[in-house]
């Protein structure tokens, strides 16, 4: 009857949200109408959309249990991603091509509160280059899971126009390129929705794994200037990066908040994890302890009541109270939330501009890298005037990162590339991918790795 009543009410537009965030589909799903469900993505109801409490489709269908729910989500989902891999490059590619070349370097350098953790953060250098349509991105640090850090020298080649992107992955170590192509004009015509079909064991694994979303909150999030010298003489303080006079800034009310969902799991799943997240808390020892006495953690739980008897009526009265009776399972939610200080080096005499050549590149490599999303995340704030010569920021639940930018058009053109190749010794591999040009990988290194 509620699903009814939201299509009547508004008249069968199944992408329209509810009083209560929403869409039909995410109603559906809730409710556990795996028919309607069916129907509606058959409609070509939009299975990426969040609901107002920021859960997706996929996450509220683990949420009811029932496999074949999940799998017909997921189906769904894998075939939007395959088939728009490569949606929204070419509008960031139209932006890199307009901007002028440069070549720059990115020094990532992390850090941990953890002893165990911190002796073994690395660092890395993200090199740039920036040439017409083309982008070229090397880096040699692929990510962190499992608190292990996973090394690999890639190279990121970017191009295409309005109507065709290419990104081609350069993998050094194996010597062998994969390649993604997507043509704007037409859809892909070996992605259908059959061969999309999710495998029994991955199905499994949502359904006894927590669902967990984090993301970080920035809206209260505040610049200030730090201060220098001492009670009575303090002023701005200013320091010098890579050459460059840069205003330092507290950057305060930084939140990572990580919300999971376990009421699709039984007792003895939710027994299993709790016991293994006692171990992982015992190994590292003083994490909670040194979490609270900075005053850094809060943990809040909450479960809905048993929703009986809710009618079409009071669900779709704005002023109706759902906290306490709702449609679909009740809730069993956990949020934590971690506060951090970061700080911001910002320097208004740089010669790039964040907006207009950095920001899409980020957006880029934020499709391949998950320390590169979360800058993402942080470089769409509305910062003080100038560029983010250094930014320190929490990248993920126990790491911090410090991000310089520098090195600016010290190698940009493949002439001066080439001059410094001839001056520097080559005795590693990491020194020659220092002074390649884009055009260079793409002439030499692909042919020979293809």
């Amino acid at each position: 009857k509620v699903l009814n009543r939201h299509l009547i009410i508004f008249q069968n537009d199944i992408e329209a949200v509810d009083p209560r965030g929403r869409t039909p589909l995410h109603l559906a799903v809730s409710l556990g109408h795996l028919e309607s469900v069916r129907i509606l993505l058959r409609h070509g109801a939009q299975v990426t959309k969040e609901n107002a409490n920021n859960w997706t489709v996929l996450q509220e269908a683990v949420s009811t249990g029932d496999p074949e729910m999940v799998q017909l989500v997921l189906q769904r989902r894998d075939y939007l991603k395959a088939s728009t891999a490569l949606g929204g490059v070419p509008e960031l590619l139209s932006k890199i091509r307009v901007s002028p070349d440069f070549y720059m370097e990115m020094k990532w350098e992390f850090t941990s509160w953890i002893p165990l953790v911190s002796r073994v953060c690395p660092s890395d250098v993200c090199r740039i280059w920036k040439s017409g349509a083309s982008l070229r991105v090397d880096v040699t640090l692929l990510g962190f899971e499992n608190m292990t850090w996973i090394r690999g020298r890639r190279s990121y080649i970017f191009r295409g126009d309005d109507s065709f992107a290419e990104l081609m992955e350069v993998n050094h170590d194996d010597e062998v390129v994969d390649i993604e192509r997507f043509n704007i004009s037409q859809e892909m015509e070996d992605v259908t929705l059959e061969s999309m079909q999710p495998a029994e064991q991955e199905v499994a694994k949502r359904l006894t794994t927590p669902i967990v979303n984090t993301y970080l909150d920035t809206k209260d999030i505040a610049f200030e200037r730090t201060k220098s010298g001492i009670w009575g003489w303090r002023s701005d303080k200013t320091e010098v990066v890579n050459g460059f006079e840069a205003k330092v800034f507290s950057v305060n009310n930084v939140n990572v908040v990580i919300r999971t969902r376990t009421e699709h799991l039984t007792d003895e799943e939710k027994a299993r994890i709790k016991s293994k997240f006692l171990n992982i808390s015992s190994l590292l020892g003083t994490v909670e302890q040194h979490i609270n006495a900075q005053g850094d953690l809060t943990l809040e739980y909450a479960t809905a009541n048993n929703p009986t008897a809710i009618t079409p009526e009071e669900y779709f009265d704005p002023d109706f109270d759902l906290v306490k009776r709702d449609i679909g399972r009740p809730i069993e939610l956990s949020i934590r939330t971690q506060k951090f200080k970061g700080t911001l080096w910002m320097s208004e005499d740089h010669p790039l501009s964040l907006v207009e050549q950095v920001t899409p590149i980020i957006d880029l490599m934020a499709r391949t890298s998950s320390h590169f999303a979360r800058l993402r995340d942080f470089v769409t704030l509305k910062f003080p005037p100038g560029f983010p010569v250094k930014i320190e920021i929490p990248l993920f639940h126990v790491l911090n990162a410090k991000i310089t930018f520098g090195s600016v058009n010290k190698c940009s053109t493949e002439e001066e590339a080439n001059t410094s190749a001839a001056a520097t010794p080559t005795s590693t591999g990491d020194d020659e991918a220092a002074v390649c040009s884009v055009s260079t990988c793409e002439h030499d290194i692909l042919p020979h790795y293809l």
